[in-house]
């Protein structure tokens, strides 16, 4: 009894760094956003900027950053899902797995810039464009090219957990499947699709959430034409100082995710996942 309790008390005090990592570094900067929020531009206690984010300028600005989060989340995962359902079926998969993942390494300011080259009035696209006989197309700072080139960030990040959950998926429920007299298409839609649902939810997780807060992508490949809660809480903080309004947008964002988080985080019901027993 007296171990047990020794060992009960043991484990408590290793999860003290632990417990001071997360107030550090999560519970506390959410607590300092907070407070900001509850400020004006003068320091003094207000609901104001709860008030004014009700307002039509920031539902507008929040519809339209949930709608682009849509889209890249969307072209995003149907994009990445037959990619990693290819990849399971090569010899070599976690090669190709790790070339999809590679470009993730590379610094994102770079890749903008590259997009930059590659979309602009003197890039390859439009000198195949001029070569052919046609005028010269505005693809920069457009909506397209704010959608491609994040729809091209996150797919790494779809890709990694709807491979994860396709690669545990028990080979023999589809063989089941198909000698059941399923079609193909049925056994992709009754089968395959439902046990990888996690890895789905996971990727949609990781696309989506931080798609809310974009700001960089917005003023380099958008030219401020895509506004959204992250390019807004840039605005309020650097150009207007308005750290009252920006930390309560922050908050929004924090609960939008929070939301989000709920309803597509994995529920581990039953004896079994992916087809394989636990």
């Amino acid at each position: 009894m007296e171990k047990k309790t020794m060992r009960r008390k043991g484990n408590l005090f290793s999860l003290i760094p632990y417990y001071i990592w997360i107030f550090c570094f999560v519970i506390a900067p959410i607590l300092l956003v907070f407070y900001y929020s509850l400020l004006d531009l003068h320091g003094h206690f207000t609901f104001e900027n709860y008030r004014n984010f009700f307002t039509s300028v920031y539902l507008k600005m929040t519809l339209s950053s949930f709608w682009y989060a849509f889209l890249i989340t969307l072209f995003s995962l149907l994009v990445s899902y037959p990619a990693a359902y290819l990849i399971t079926k090569t010899k070599h998969k976690q090669l190709w797995l790790i070339l999809i993942i590679i470009p993730s390494w590379i610094n994102l300011l770079l890749k903008t810039y590259a997009f930059i080259g590659i979309f602009g009035n003197k890039g390859p696209i439009n000198a195949f464009v001029k070569a052919i006989g046609l005028p010269n197309q505005q693809i920069l700072f457009t909506d397209f090219a704010f959608v491609f080139v994040s729809v091209y960030i996150f797919i790494p990040f779809m890709i990694l957990p709807i491979f994860n959950s396709l690669d545990k998926l028990n080979p023999a429920l589809i063989d089941a499947s198909r000698d059941l007299g399923a079609s193909k298409l049925t056994t992709l839609r009754r089968v395959i699709i439902p046990l990888t649902m996690n890895g789905i939810k996971a990727g949609v997780q990781a696309v989506f959430i931080p798609s809310l807060s974009l700001f960089m992508i917005t003023r380099l490949i958008a030219g401020n034409r895509v506004i959204t809660l992250g390019t807004s809480i840039e605005e309020q903080f650097l150009t207007t100082q308005n750290w009252g309004m920006g930390s309560t947008i922050a908050v929004f964002l924090i609960i939008f995710m929070f939301i989000i988080m709920l309803i597509t985080g994995e529920k581990r019901k039953g004896a079994a996942r992916n087809g394989k027993a636990k």
